[in-house]
């Protein structure tokens, strides 16, 4: 049963994340473009800060902080290329956006709690443009690398 307390649901909501299982699982160990790797590790390292703060401020008021786990259905990500991975990332960020503002819309009474749900939210909609934008240009380069022929039907 989730928790109703706002600091254990956003804990919830980013540690048990797609973007910290490719980190935990070895980010730089996955094939692909680097400009992906680091705008995903940017990412985790945005909300590890989160989750860290989060962790101490639920501490502070007598909560405990769960140990995440990653669904099972995660491990079938190993030795998949970043720019195959990055629209599944792209997506769980903005079911994790969407579910920040559920958290942000029962108006905790906390303002540090308040402060860092909204926080969580800004940064997750700033890493979620630059994702975008990163699948864009990598989705380019793959364009023009597959030639002119590849974007135009052949033809009869």
């Amino acid at each position: 049963m989730p928790s109703s307390d706002p600091l254990s649901r956003l804990l919830d909501v980013l540690q048990p994340s797609l973007v910290m299982y490719l980190s935990d699982s070895g980010i730089w160990t996955y094939p692909g473009d680097e400009e992906i790797k680091l705008a995903l590790a940017d990412l985790v390292s945005d909300q590890r800060s989160m989750v860290e703060r989060a962790g101490v401020l639920l501490e502070e008021r007598g909560g405990a902080v769960a140990t995440p786990a990653y669904p099972i259905t995660f491990t079938g990500c190993h030795d998949v290329d970043m720019g195959s991975l990055l629209p599944r990332v792209i997506e769980s960020l903005r079911r994790q956006g969407t579910e920040i503002d559920t958290i942000a819309a029962a108006g905790p009474d906390d303002a540090a709690v308040r402060d860092l749900v909204r926080e969580a939210r800004t940064t997750s909609q700033r890493h979620l443009d630059v994702l975008q934008q990163v699948a864009a240009a990598a989705r380019l380069r793959r364009q023009q690398k597959a030639g002119p022929e590849a974007q135009a039907p052949a033809a009869i």
